[in-house]
């Protein structure tokens, strides 16, 4: 499957925020000269933010590319609601300027909503952009980084050890 669709999954917690910044940077923009142009990520830790960031910088010079944020569960918008993030039928302000997605994972065990929602993620791209250190034997990032490799998507790992 080639849809020219790039997925980004991290740990919650990212170190060398500015040397990561910099190589996100250059992986989309080549990414981008290479035909891809959505790029989706989710709202649940340092490196999400960081890669969402990037990607709104890059979309000043690529006006065409497409930035995707999954919300994981309405327990995510409750929490946009109660910090008045969002208002009646207004799109969730801390994302007007990027397309939301939610998977139907509703059903789904909290504790498994992230991961369930990382598979999705997976399933949709053909790439994985990530920041997941291999040594780890549990964690989200870590059942990502397994599942996508079993799905065999391209894997650029930025973890340095």
């Amino acid at each position: 499957m080639k849809n020219n669709k790039i997925c980004f999954i991290g740990h919650r917690y990212i170190f060398q925020e500015k040397e990561l910044r910099e190589k996100l940077f250059n992986i989309i923009k080549e990414k981008i000269k290479n035909g891809y142009k959505i790029f989706t990520m989710g709202t649940h830790g340092e490196f999400d933010k960081l890669v969402l960031s990037v990607c709104r910088e890059i979309r000043n010079i690529f006006k065409e590319i497409e930035i995707e944020v999954v919300i994981t569960s309405f327990k995510t918008i409750e929490a946009l609601i109660e910090h008045d993030l969002i208002f009646g039928d207004t799109k969730y302000l801390p994302y007007k300027d990027v397309k939301t997605v939610m998977f139907d994972i509703e059903e789904e065990f909290f504790k498994r909503k992230i991961i369930a929602s990382n598979q999705r993620m997976i399933d949709s791209c053909d790439t994985l952009v990530c920041y997941v250190d291999t040594r780890k034997t549990y964690g989200g990032a870590i059942l990502a980084y397994k599942y996508a490799k079993k799905k065999g998507l391209q894997i650029i790992n930025l973890f340095d050890y």
